[in-house]
């Protein structure tokens, strides 16, 4: 099945599903190439954590496992402030959430934390 990806920027681009799901009425191609589109975004976001957010290389530095569940949890939390700084920001500008990049969110957020110490309230 052709399809066109609706929201990313590019005209008109045209991807095809290729997939061993061959029950076309078990498994509709439109609602698979929409699932498919859901799956990325979700990738995209395992990215934002991981190699944007965190960094490639980063090793937690908690020598206990609760303090490794905490640290996770921090980054969770640190990533859904971005996550709604992106929100609100968009919602200002009249834009879609995804069109705000999270990479510039981030280093904006760490500009204003580093440059200015002490004028961000938690």
């Amino acid at each position: 099945m052709a399809y066109q990806l609706h929201g990313t920027g590019r005209a008109a681009e045209d991807y095809r599903l290729v997939t061993t799901l061959s029950d076309a009425r078990r498994y509709p191609a439109r609602q698979l190439a929409a699932l498919y589109q859901e799956r990325w975004e979700a990738e995209a976001v395992f990215a934002e954590l991981k190699t944007h957010q965190c960094g490639g290389r980063t090793v937690l530095s908690s020598k206990t496992p609760d303090g490794v569940v905490q640290q996770v949890w921090a980054h969770l939390l640190v990533h859904h402030a971005l996550r709604e700084l992106m929100a609100r920001t968009a919602a200002t500008r009249g834009l879609d959430a995804d069109r705000i990049s999270f990479t510039e969110t981030l280093r904006s957020a760490r500009r204003s934390v580093t440059v200015t110490p002490g004028s961000f309230s938690p």
